[in-house]
Order: structure tokens, then C-alpha cells, then sequence
């Protein structure tokens, strides 16, 4: 039977509850138990899909090709077990869309349909769904105590408490104690109205996670645990850790898997957090330090690519170096040139949709092939190293994706069903699957050109990446972007570009896949460390650095 922890959260917004979630995950999965993880979001959006990531971060894509908020990443990072899906991530408006589907089909006999039971009754469900068959299922609820969203999620476990149990559910409350450097006070009031306001819905939490600067006194946490009922030990000082990979033994060492634990009565192995200290140990003590330039369109909120970074952390990890990661406006070099690029050993074109910035991307791409200074292209940053070698290399004047322009003389990047062809193949794959304008989302097989770098970097031929766009390489335009110098590399079953190298450049890849996906600190990602380590060898070459452009 599935035990639950449901992760609430007082105050403020992002004080962390994904973060402290997946920790708790991590070292409960390190005493031997399996995870699965929800997230609940109070917003009406049906799923984060067609949100801007400059309101709402990174769209994580899941194996199953569900598009979820960017928690979901944070848990498959930290717990190996928790495998997201359709099921790990419920909004407001997927749980409305279904009762009134079910309303519409008359499935409720007639009934007056209201948040409480049906609303309620439907995200019950949707959380035993989420669960799974795994030991403990952690369930984090979006948004702040005292929302007025938020509202039917922590009615639902509210219910679920009184339903199952007090050995099988756990409420953890997130808040924040903030401290007050003109009277250097810390300050506990915060805490205890958040406690207030979740305790006058009719939920008392057994742990409270307080977020602050500096370790809490022990004083204050006494004070804390006096006001709102919790006992001293369940009450877990947050603070700021200078490595996010801290965080589990940082928890551990407080006892709060212990005190979860006791509470649903488990008998469990210690736990073996001996990965996470390694990971922590090979960032403290890195041999090598590099510059790499992340060149793309959402750099002001850097969450919109917390996938990438922390993927780019991991090969740092596993190379021993310390990334140094510079985020650069692709519009700034369209503006200004690239220069800015100048002292930096690697570069990398993320993801993203809409043409600002395009033309900056394109003269970042030349630049990093014509100087040989290690690139990496993700998605749209492949799309544009195929433009750049149509325009560049293949002499083909005004090549261009048809996302940006429709008219363009040489569509090297189109949908699929703008440059068809006469085989079948791709035809027959457009009528199955409906990709002419719709995404192309999941884990899909992809078969890798025997010797080239990414089968070198994988160590096999065949793998399976996770996809997140709409618009393809043009196949029409292959043999000649072949004959031009560009090695289409990697192939979808279906013969869709996956993957292209330059074969005479020192370390050029770029994927229409995700591989940042289903990077983690622990195992690293095979493309990822590639990267980093032809970085660490550019940087530490003997020759000068390229000249001032």
C-alpha cells in the first residue's frame, strides 16, 4: 500500500517546495524505498505547454511526451525511481476539464456538480492514479496556503488524511523565516501565521520545512514548534546552501526522513547517501575551470532553462570542471557582434520557439564553426547550424527555417507536411501521428551513424532522447548540405534528422532531441560530458584564443 507526503507551502511563492520535495525523495529512496512524485498546480491552464517561460520557467518534457511544470524535472534529477508522467502533474484546468467531460457524458446521474465532492473527488483519483504501486508518493500542491486556487488541492488531502490514516499520510509545510538585517532579528511570526492559516482549512502539519539565511537557532525553532503544535525535532532549518547537491544530506543529517519514517510506521536500512557526497566532493574539488556561452532568448529568467544548466553542471561534474556558465542575448549579438564570444571556450544554442534573436544564433553558429571552438545545439540550436551551412557552406543565399519565413528561397527547416516527400515514408508518418502542426513530443528511437562522434559519445548506435518542436530538417536538402560538409549523424526510425556533426571541426553536435532531459548529477549525460571535456581541452590548448572578430 502507498504511503503519501503532501508538500504544502506558506508566505511566499518559490521558497523551494520542488527542491525540498526531491530531496526528501532522494533520501528516502536512498533507505531502499521506491518513489513516485505528483505535482499539483492551482493554475486553469490545461498544462504548461503554451505558457511563456518568462511567467512560468522551463516546459519539461516527460518520457511519455507530457508537457509538465519544471518541478518534475527537479525530481528525476534527484530520484531515479520517480518516473514522471501524464499521471505526475495535475493542474486546475485538467481536473475541471475532466469533471466536465464526465458531467457532459452524465456520468454523475443528474447531480449538482460542486467543488466538494466532485472537484475534490476527481483530484483524489488523479493523486491515486500519480501513486502508482510505489512505496511512498510524494505529492507537492502549487502555490502558497491562503490561495484562494489552492483551495480544492488542499481540501483533497485534507480528505485524504482522515481517509487513510494518520501512518500512511504526511503533511510537510514549506515557510519562510525571514531575518531582519536592520534589527538583526530573525523572525518567526511569518511561520506561525502560515501554520494558522493551513491549520483553519483543517490540516496540522507533522514537519515544518523554514526557509532562512542562516541555520535557525535553536531558540527560535523551539519558539516555532511551541506556536503551532509541531514538535522541536520535526521543525527542519532550510537554509541556503552554497550547492544545491547539499541539500539531502543537509536534510538527513536533521532527521527529517527519520521523523517521516516513524510516522508511517517503516522499518528502514539506513540510508546510503554516498553518490550524493561524491557529486558534492567532484564540485568542491574541480581540476579545470571554463567559459561557455549559452546564447538564446529567454537569458533574464534563467529558470527557463534549468534543464540545460544543470545538465551542463553534471558533465562539470563528471569532468572534473568548474562551468562557468555566460548567458548571452542572441538580440545583443545581432546588435552588437560577436565579440562578446571571444573569451569563451564552448558555446551552446538552446531551445526556443518565435524568430527574435534568429540572425544572432545563425552568426553565433558560424563563429563557433569557423573558429573551432566547441559547440553544442539543442533543438532550435540545431536547426540553426543546418541554416548556417545552407547559407555558409552550401552556398545557399537566404536559407531559412519557413518558422520564420514563410517565403524564403531555400526552406532547409519546415514542417513536414511543407516539403513531403515522394518515398512515403515521411508522408505515411504524418498521416499516422498528425506532425504537420502539431509537436513532436517523448522518447523517441534514434539510429546513430556507426563511428561518428555522438555513437562515440553514446557507446551504441541505437538510443532513445525525448523531443519538444514542430518544424524538421528538410530532407530535400540533405545531399546537398552532405556534399557541403554537414554529417547528418543521427536519424529518426522514419528518416527525420536527429543529429548533425562537422566532422573536420574539433567537437560539432547539435540534436533536435532534449538530451538534457534525461541528464541527473549522478550518472552525468553521454552528450554532456563529450561537451565539457572537448571544452576543458580548448581551454586549456596551447594556442591563443581566437582574434578579435
Amino acid at each position: 500500500m502507498t504511503s503519501y507526503v503532501f508538500i504544502t507551502g506558506g508566505v511566499v511563492s518559490s521558497l523551494g517546495k520542488g527542491i525540498t520535495s526531491a530531496c526528501l525523495g532522494a533520501i528516502l529512496e536512498a533507505r531502499g524505498l521506491t518513489i513516485s512524485m505528483i505535482k499539483l498546480d492551482p493554475y486553469i491552464n490545461v498544462d504548461p505547454g503554451t505558457m511563456s517561460p518568462f511567467q512560468h520557467g522551463e516546459v519539461f518534457v516527460t518520457h511519455d511526451g507530457t508537457e509538465t511544470d519544471l518541478d518534475l524535472g527537479h525530481y528525476e534529477r534527484f530520484v531515479r525511481t520517480a518516473h514522471g508522467g501524464r499521471n505526475s502533474n495535475f493542474t486546475t484546468g485538467r481536473i475541471y476539464e475532466s469533471v466536465i467531460a464526465k458531467e457532459r457524458r452524465g456520468d454523475y446521474l443528474g447531480a449538482t456538480v460542486q467543488v466538494i465532492p466532485h472537484i475534490t473527488d476527481e483530484i483524489k483519483e488523479s493523486v491515486e492514479k500519480g501513486a502508482g504501486d510505489a512505496d511512498i508518493c510524494l505529492v507537492e500542491i502549487g502555490g502558497t496556503v491562503g490561495d484562494i486556487e489552492s483551495l480544492p488541492f488542499l481540501e483533497a488531502i485534507r480528505q485524504m488524511g482522515i481517509e487513510l490514516g494518520h501512518d500512511r499520510v504526511v503533511y510537510v509545510h514549506l515557510t519562510l523565516v525571514p531575518f531582519i538585517s536592520t534589527s538583526s532579528e530573525i523572525k518567526t511570526k511569518p511561520t506561525q501565521h502560515s501554520v494558522k492559516e493551513l491549520r483553519s482549512i483543517g490540516i496540522q502539519p507533522d514537519i515544518l520545512v523554514c526557509r532562512s539565511e542562516q541555520p535557525l537557532p535553536m531558540e527560535q525553532r523551539k519558539k516555532i514548534a511551541l506556536f503551532t503544535n509541531v514538535q522541536e525535532q520535526a521543525v527542519i532549518s532550510a537554509y541556503d546552501a552554497d550547492d544545491l547537491y547539499k541539500i539531502p544530506q543537509m536534510m538527513h543529517e536533521q532527521g527529517l526522513d527519520d521523523i517521516v519514517a516513524r510516522q508511517l510506521r517503516l522499518d528502514l536500512p539506513k540510508a546510503d547517501l554516498s553518490e550524493w557526497e561524491a557529486i558534492v566532493e567532484a564540485k568542491q574539488n574541480p581540476t579545470s575551470e571554463v567559459s561557455v556561452a549559452m546564447v538564446g532568448k529567454y537569458m533574464d529568467l534563467k529558470d527557463s532553462y534549468i534543464s540545460l544548466v544543470e545538465a551542463l553542471q553534471h558533465g562539470g561534474i563528471h569532468t572534473r570542471t568548474r562551468v562557468n556558465i555566460h548567458f548571452i542575448e542572441s538580440r545583443d549579438i545581432e546588435e552588437r557582434g560577436v565579440n562578446c564570444l571571444r573569451e569563451m571556450d564552448g558555446i551552446v544554442v538552446p531551445g526556443g520557439f518565435g524568430d527574435r534573436g534568429i540572425e544572432g544564433k545563425i552568426e553565433t553558429v558560424r563563429y563557433a564553426r569557423e573558429n573551432g571552438i566547441p559547440y553544442l545545439g539543442i533543438c532550435l540550436g540545431m536547426q540553426v547550424a543546418v541554416i548556417e551551412a545552407a547559407r555558409n557552406l552550401a552556398g545557399l543565399e537566404g536559407a531559412m527555417s519557413t518558422e520564420f519565413d514563410k517565403r524564403t528561397p531555400h526552406p532547409v527547416v519546415a514542417l513536414i507536411t511543407e516539403w513531403q516527400t515522394e518515398t512515403g515514408a515521411v508522408e505515411q508518418r504524418d498521416e499516422q501521428s498528425e506532425m504537420g502542426g502539431t509537436m513532436r513530443l517523448g522518447a523517441q528511437q534514434i539510429s546513430l551513424q556507426e563511428g561518428s562522434l555522438g555513437a562515440i559519445s553514446y557507446g551504441k548506435t541505437t538510443i532513445e532522447e525525448r523531443h519538444r518542436h514542430r518544424y524538421e530538417v528538410n530532407n530535400n536538402y540533405r545531399e546537398q548540405l552532405e556534399q557541403a560538409g554537414l554529417r547528418f549523424s543521427g536519424l529518426s526510425v522514419d528518416d527525420l534528422v536527429e543529429m548533425i556533426e562537422i566532422p573536420n571541426h574539433p567537437w560539432f553536435l547539435a540534436s533536435q532531441f532534449h538530451p538534457e532531459f534525461t541528464s541527473n548529477p549522478r550518472d552525468g549525460h553521454p552528450l554532456f560530458i563529450g561537451f565539457i571535456g572537448a571544452v576543458r581541452k580548448y581551454h586549456e590548448r596551447e594556442l591563443p584564443k581566437v582574434a578579435e572578430a
